[in-house]
């Protein structure tokens, strides 16, 4: 009994373990794809828009992987979400006034 208990307990700490690296890596590739995104000669809204999705995509690997975000209940989700969505309609209802300066 025991030994069915550690191997499943290794096991699990495997299955937990391997994704780090990836993230890691995933988020080291986006790290470097917004360094060259400066470069790209591209319009200032493209270019905030671009560096605002890698930032959100990012950040939302680093809340789910690593602050172990994936396992949570869907009611925290709910709590998280409903902000989230309203800062979006706040940002699309605002943005309109912000193009003059861009």
């Amino acid at each position: 009994m025991e030994t069915e208990h550690a191997v499943a307990a290794e096991a699990h700490v495997e299955e937990h373990a391997h994704p780090y690296s990836k993230v890691m890596a995933v988020l080291t590739f986006f790290t470097i794809l917004e360094i060259g995104w400066v470069f790209i000669p591209l319009g200032r809204f493209m270019l905030v828009f671009g560096l605002g999705a890698m930032a959100a995509v990012k950040a939302a690997l680093v809340g789910l992987y690593y602050m172990h975000l994936k396992y949570e209940s869907k009611v925290l989700w709910a709590v998280i979400g409903f902000p989230v969505v309203l800062v979006g309609v706040m940002v699309a209802g605002l943005l309109p006034d912000s193009f003059p300066y861009w």
